[in-house]
């Protein structure tokens, strides 16, 4: 839908015409639960930027702050390291996820604080061994 609304033509009758052209070509038959109820959470009170937060999450933005983020990717950074192929995969991942640990420790966080330090790659790579043998 590249075309530029006509002069002189109201812009919702415009979209509206868009629309039921697309329709009738068959752009909408097959979209991600078409002919369903929207997922509603009966359970939760109601949040008016449910959309907004769902869209963040299947993009794979986060929604928490900066530091609990990082702290979450950090314990995903030592799963990842005890699952890794090799040592120098595990010394990768382990130095990788360091530099943004110190990067943080050492400005002010915009969140709460960050509660960690790096990690020792040797210990790292010391319980990687022994979970191989």
């Amino acid at each position: 839908m590249t075309e530029r609304k006509p002069p002189g033509v109201d812009f919702e009758s415009w979209v509206d015409k868009q629309i039921r052209d697309a329709e009738a070509r068959g752009e909408f038959d097959r979209l991600p639960g078409a002919g369903k109820p929207l997922p509603s959470d009966v359970d939760a009170t109601y949040d008016e930027l449910w959309w907004v937060k769902r869209k963040m999450a299947r993009e794979g933005f986060s929604v928490l702050p900066p530091t609990l983020a990082l702290r979450k990717e950090a314990e995903d950074a030592l799963e990842a390291a005890a699952n890794a192929p090799s040592e120098r995969v595990v010394r990768r991942i382990v130095e990788e996820i360091n530099v943004k640990i110190r990067d943080v420790m050492f400005k002010p966080p915009p969140g709460p604080p960050l509660g960690l330090k790096p990690y020792d790659v040797e210990e790292v790579v010391r319980q990687w061994r022994a979970a191989r043998q």
